[in-house]
């Protein structure tokens, strides 16, 4: 499914990988914690966080394999969508909160696995996958600032813009 070697974007599994989408807010610290302890020990982490994320990518030693992207398009969307891939064994959630305090310590929320093997590949495709491909995105760095990706002279890809053309064509 969705993976990426060092300085890559994603593309056919390895041994591990953590990609997520959650929006609006990534703050809780006992995972921001977690995902540096599992940066640490090679993990390729993803993140694609819409508002605020605590978690600073890119710092050697403590998150080298950590990426955040921000897509800000047109809509505002509330999907929160986890992915684990480790040996061969693919998980995928959804779940009704992102990575905030409040919503995992205060409040009950839910969080299922995706079982069906077409519905797991189609919430990947269309919910995860065109974000990671997004070119227009906005890339943290590690001081916590943003900066906007090149897409260069190659074809510019908006997620957002993306599944708008697939729903009204």
């Amino acid at each position: 499914m969705l993976t990426r070697g060092p300085g890559s974007s994603p593309t056919l599994p390895r041994t591990a990988l953590i990609a997520t989408l959650m929006k609006p807010v990534f703050s809780e610290p006992s995972v921001i914690q977690a995902l540096y302890r599992a940066s640490q020990a090679g993990v390729p982490i993803d993140l694609v966080v819409r508002g605020t994320c605590c978690l600073r990518p890119g710092m050697a030693g403590i998150s080298q394999n950590i990426r955040v992207r921000s897509v800000i398009g047109r809509f505002l969307e509330h999907n929160h969508i986890f992915f684990f891939h480790a040996g061969n064994k693919e998980i995928v959630y959804l779940a009704s909160a992102d990575w905030m305090e409040r919503n995992l310590q205060r409040r009950v929320e839910t969080a299922f696995p995706i079982l069906d093997k077409k519905l797991k590949e189609r919430v990947l495709k269309e919910g995860l996958r065109l974000y990671f491909e997004d070119n227009q995105a906005f890339e943290m760095q590690p001081d916590g600032n943003y900066k906007r990706l090149d897409p260069g002279r190659g074809k510019k890809k908006a997620a957002q813009m993306v599944l708008l053309d697939q729903t009204t064509s």
